[in-house]
């Protein structure tokens, strides 16, 4: 066979493999990457919705830089991060370790037990979690039955306590997550290795630092990434839950842009607080992906 033919049968085959892929590349193209730039674009005009747009550059930035609220929100996605990220990251360390020491019957049946808060739509979390934290509801109802009703309140609908209480939803949702893939990291560990680590005399906290985390440290830079994106654009329960009230109390960035572009018609700011928002969830997990990386080499 000449050279001639198998240049042309090499390309072909390339060719033909990328027709394969074409229909992926179509689909992100116009529900991914499109959108991404019409946002970018919506953030130098003035719209409203309704009349013209009219272009004003970088004021939306401005104006969104300058406003308290976005600090404000952000500084609540914050807060979110400690409940939505690391303590359902600590939960499922928890979990996964004395799930290595103890054999429990019904192992997989309690796994699956623990993961429902995470499969669960996030509508039908928020509105039981509303129901829990009633004035009625089951928790004041058990703090009233142990003499503690001079702490009973309306928990989302407090000032002081709404933020922790949305917090504690994301708790309850996110560490199924984290000890299911703990768990799963943790299968690696050799049993011969646990046996002998606990023959010369380790104790619980011994074989959580030199064995459990050296062992599942890819899975936990991997829950984080998946927890703190959730925890930076959280929308659905805080909407759910709150609304972002009382007042502003639960406010946060994807809250924001809603009410910025549906409510007061901004759409300008909203695309401007959008992509501000993308940038900073893009450099969260590009930190994490590189301290990943760090370690692993």
């Amino acid at each position: 066979m000449s050279l001639k033919k198998l240049m042309w049968r090499f390309r072909y085959a390339e060719w033909s493999s990328l027709l394969f892929i074409a229909p992926a590349i179509l689909l992100f193209s116009i529900f991914v990457v499109y959108p991404i730039f019409q946002t970018i674009w919506l953030s130098f005009w003035k719209w409203d919705r309704i009349s013209p747009g009219v272009w004003v550059g970088l004021d939306n930035y401005k104006k969104v830089l300058s406003n308290p609220e976005i600090y404000s929100a952000f500084s609540h996605s914050l807060v979110f991060v400690l409940f939505y990220s690391l303590i359902p990251i600590a939960v499922g360390l928890l979990i996964t370790l004395l799930l290595l020491r103890v054999k429990i019957r019904g192992e997989s049946f309690f796994r699956a037990i623990l993961f429902l808060p995470q499969i669960i739509s996030t509508v039908v979390v928020a509105i039981s979690w509303r129901w829990i934290y009633a004035a009625d509801g089951p928790i004041n109802a058990l703090l009233a039955k142990f003499g503690a009703e001079k702490i009973t309140t309306a928990w989302l609908g407090n000032f002081d306590t709404s933020l922790i209480a949305v917090g504690i939803i994301g708790t309850w949702i996110n560490y199924g997550l984290a000890m299911i893939l703990f768990l799963s990291g943790a299968q690696r560990i050799s049993q011969d290795l646990l046996d002998a680590d606990r023959i010369d005399g380790a104790n619980m906290r011994q074989e959580f630092r030199y064995i459990l985390i050296p062992s599942i440290k890819g899975e936990i830079s991997i829950v984080l990434i998946i927890t703190l994106t959730f925890a930076l654009r959280n929308f659905d329960i805080v909407w759910n839950a709150t609304q972002g009230g009382p007042g502003n109390s639960t406010n946060v960035p994807s809250l924001f842009i809603y009410k910025s572009a549906f409510v007061n018609r901004y759409v300008g700011e909203a695309a401007a607080t959008s992509f501000l928002l993308a940038i900073v969830i893009l450099a969260v997990t590009g930190l994490l992906l590189l301290a990943r990386r760090e370690s692993h080499d």
